[in-house]
Formats: structure tokens, sequence, C-alpha cells
């Protein structure tokens, strides 16, 4: 049996039933060109009938874009299946795909139709189809849920009338993996003619199984699988393109089948889908999601840097993403931390890396992610002040104020290795701890300019305070950064104060010398 498994994308007809996936004519093109690159087999362009803009769709894809079959869903219906026509002619390669379900459900409560009239008209149909084109895909629509051996006969019956790919749809999203694998080996041991037509399956994501029911299908036979990017679609979405395309290719070894889809084109493929239709990808989605190739567990970053097969079964640069993604937070270790301020140009050891490691644990408690921003803050405040000599040094800060509470500031500096506190006010709770470091230090110092800057964005963000100090003929610039920017406030301004006394001490001792 051929060991290639046809990719049928219904992004464009199935995918954009998703409420709010609408896409007008040129999103269409533009995703129908992705999706040749891509390298997919079938695009099912839209259901020419339905509408205007969906005719036009499908014949503006049949028309300007080479490469895949182009296909039109028609119902069990002349005037469907004559429109389908209508809009594929000039297609390279035009399929026509019709349905009309099989399921006792259905067909009694939604079509009024026997089992008898169901499948004179799907034969009808299938017959009707082709006389315009010499590929016809049959749908027996609720497959899953129709009785095996009325199933065979329909199948059996469209094959003889010139149906060459026979669809077994799990409408629903009902089937169970293990039957529905059953399913598709009864239609190839049941079946007569089955051998002349290519059994395909579409499978609905309602209990989360439509890429666990599709790989079933193929280990039994199945040689077509209908899916879209992302997995969008009706009510809980499709089967994922994307998922079951890696599963195939990750999994060659055991299962020895493969597609032709250039796996590359895949992250492109979707990010344009979801920028077209504002459905964002759940960062958790496999392949495609934003963690789906993104560690921040420093037993699994320690893994990946000794060796990527540690921790990941594919490379994320076979999907079409640049890179591994290393989060840093607080589950990060020291061996991501120091990889990426290597990667951020800071060469570090010693005292240094320990110091800014701390200080990284200390800010990953409070944010949910470390962004680069925040590690450069880190090395600035931390690593490359280690030499500047630090008379003053922040121990504490409590600050009160509000709309009735007179802003008052408790600090707590060490000076020459011993502790002093005092407690002030100003006319504001910045204001109030300078002025009360001010009171401490004794300084003589005016300030000259102060700005704030939100190193990283949300609400959650490192703030960055940059403060400029003048004293005689001494200007010197401070720094702090921290979440809460009254910290950060007063961590700039006695950075300034130190090294005010640094200049201060370097001008006595050029005087001595």
């Amino acid at each position: 049996m051929d060991n290639r498994v046809r990719i049928f994308d219904t992004t464009l007809r199935d995918g954009e039933q998703s409420p709010g996936a609408s896409m007008n004519v040129e999103e269409k093109i533009m995703v129908a060109r992705q999706l040749a690159k891509l390298g997919v087999d079938v695009i099912e362009a839209g259901f020419a009938f339905s509408s205007p803009g969906d005719f036009e769709s499908v014949r503006r894809v049949a028309q300007e874009v080479e490469g895949p079959v182009v296909c039109s869903l028609a119902r069990a219906k002349a005037e469907d299946v004559d429109a389908a026509w209508g809009a594929l002619k000039g297609a390279a390669r035009p399929r026509i795909h019709t349905f009309i379900s099989t399921s006792e459900i259905h067909l009694k409560h939604q079509f009024k139709l026997t089992k008898k009239e169901a499948m004179k008209r799907a034969v009808e149909m299938v017959g009707r189809a082709r006389g315009y084109v010499e590929d016809v895909e049959f749908s027996a629509m609720d497959a899953s849920r129709t009785e095996p051996e009325y199933l065979y006969e329909v199948i059996e019956a469209v094959i003889n009338a010139g149906a060459t790919t026979i669809n077994i749809p799990d409408t629903v999203g009902y089937a169970l993996p293990q039957a529905f694998g059953e399913l598709i080996k009864g239609i190839r041991e049941n079946v007569k003619n089955i051998d002349r037509a290519m059994i395909s399956v579409h499978c609905h994501n309602d209990l989360g199984l439509a890429v666990a029911n599709s790989l079933a299908a193929v280990v039994n036979g199945a040689r077509q699988v209908e899916c879209t990017i992302n997995g969008i679609g009706e009510r809980a979405g499709n089967c994922s393109l994307e998922e079951i395309v890696m599963i195939l290719r990750t999994r060659k070894d055991l299962l020895g089948l493969d597609t032709s889809i250039i796996t590359e084109q895949i992250y492109p493929a979707s990010r344009l889908i979801s920028s077209i239709t504002g459905i964002t990808v759940q960062p958790n989605k496999a392949i495609v999601g934003d963690n789906a190739f993104a560690h921040e567990s420093g037993i699994h970053q320690d893994g990946l840097l000794k060796d990527k097969t540690t921790y990941e079964i594919m490379r994320p640069e076979s999907v079409g993403i640049s890179r591994s993604k290393l989060v840093l937070g607080k589950h990060s270790g020291r061996h991501a931390f120091k990889t990426r301020l290597a990667e951020l140009g800071y060469d570090i050891t010693g005292e240094g890396l320990d110091k800014a490691f701390e200080r990284f644990k200390k800010l990953a408690d409070k944010k949910k992610e470390v962004f680069d921003e925040d590690i450069e803050a880190i090395v600035q405040d931390e690593v490359l002040r280690l030499e500047l000599p630090e008379r003053y040094r922040l121990l504490k800060l409590n600050v009160r104020s509000g709309t009735d509470t007179p802003p008052t500031a408790e600090v707590v500096i060490e000076v020459d290795g011993k502790p002093v506190s005092e407690e002030g006010r100003g006319d504001g709770p910045v204001d109030a701890a300078y002025n009360t470091i001010a009171k401490i230090t004794g300084t003589k110092s005016t300030l000259l300019k102060y700005s704030v800057n939100a190193i990283t964005g949300g609400t959650d963000a490192q703030g960055e305070v940059s403060v400029r100090l003048s004293e005689g003929e001494h200007i010197v610039l401070g720094q702090g950064s921290h979440t809460d920017i009254i910290v950060a406030s007063a961590k700039a301004y006695i950075n300034a104060l130190n090294r005010l006394e640094y200049k201060k001490k370097e001008k006595r001792e050029n005087l001595i010398l």
C-alpha cells in the first residue's frame, strides 16, 4: 500500500466556519498561495453554491493558485454540483466534493429521507459531478454514526458511479480512535471495489480526538486526511494539519508513513491564519503554540543546552520557527542564566555571576517571565557596579502615601558598615524617600534630573530609574531598577551618592599626590 498520506486542507471552507473566522476573497487568495507553498495536495477553496463570495473565492483560487488540486464542496443536489463546476472551470486540477448524510439520526430528523432515497441521490450526484470532472470525492456525512453495512453499500454504489475518493467523516467528533480505526478497516475488508478509490477521513474535535482518530484511520489504510491550519473549524474545530503532519514525520520510524508537506512553511501558515482570522493560537498548542519550543524548567534547560534531543523530539527549524526559546523564570537554573548572559554579550563569572543570579531569582519570584531587558538591568545594577565602593547601602524602605495620608518614608541605610534609620516626609512618596536618604547621608547634592522607564511591558514590569546629581564640580548619574518604582528610585539615588563619594575620594587622593 502507498505510504504517502495526502493532505486535504479545508481551512478555506470548514475552517472559515469558525465563528468570526470568515475571510474575504483577497484574504482567501493569500491563504491559498501559502497553502500551495506548504505543499498541500488538495485545497478545498469553498462551497461555491453557498454565496456569491464563496463562488468567487473558488473561481479565483482555481484560476490563480498553481500546484494543488482545487476543490469545491457541493451538497448532493444538482444546483450545488453545477455551481461547483461553474466555479472550478479553468482549474488545472479540479475536484468536486459532494456529500449527503448516511446516519439514521440525520436521515430521519434532518433530511427526511429513507436510506434508499439517500443512496439514490448520492449515486446520481456523483455521476453528475463525474460528467464535469474526473476527480470526484464523495462524503458520507456522519459516517461514524452510520450502520456499517449500509455505509458499505453506499460506498460501493458511489464508486461504481465514478467517485475516486471516499471520505469518512466523524462529523460530530463522536468516534473513539480504536472504533474509528476499525471502521476504516471494515470498509477496506467489506467494500468490494474499494481498491478503485482512496479512503479519506474528516474528523472533528468535539472530544479532543480529531488528530487521534485521523491517525487511527491512517494506520488502518486511509490515505487522505482532511484538516485545517491551527485546527480551526466548526464548533471545537478540525484535525490540526500541523499536528497530523508532524506526527507522521516525527514517528516515520514506527508508522512508515509521511506526507509531501514542506514543514518549514507550517509556522508561517499558522501565523497567517491567526492574523487574518483574529483567532489566536493558545500558547500550549502543539507544534505552533508560543510555548511549543519554549523551556523554563531548569532541568529541561540544562539538558537542552547540553543536547537538544534531550527535551525536543523535533527541531523548531523544521516547522519554520527560528530556534528554541529558553524562558527565564523562577524555575530556571544557573546554566540557562549564564548562557543568556553570554548571548547578550556579558562574560561574567565568580562573585559577579553569583550576585546577578541571586538578584535574578528574586526578580523571577515576582515576575512570570524575566526578559532580556530585565537581565541587562540586573547586570548594570549588580555586576558592573561591583568595583564601585559602597559607602551607602539600602537595607530597608517603607513608604506610606495616599489621598488622605501625608507621604512618609522610613529608611534604613548602612553607612560605613553601620545601619542608620530615619523617617521623613515629602510632597510624594519618592520625595519623602529622597528627603529621608538626604537626612541620613548628610548630602549637599542637588537633584538635576529624575526619569523613570518601564523596562518591560505589563503591570509586573521592572521600572528603571535614572537620576543625575551635582555637588560642587561633580555631576554623577545613578541608576536603579526594581518592580517597585519607589525602591528603584531609592536605589538610583543611593547609587548616585556612592558615585559622588567615589569621585570626591578620587579628588582627595589626587590632591595628596
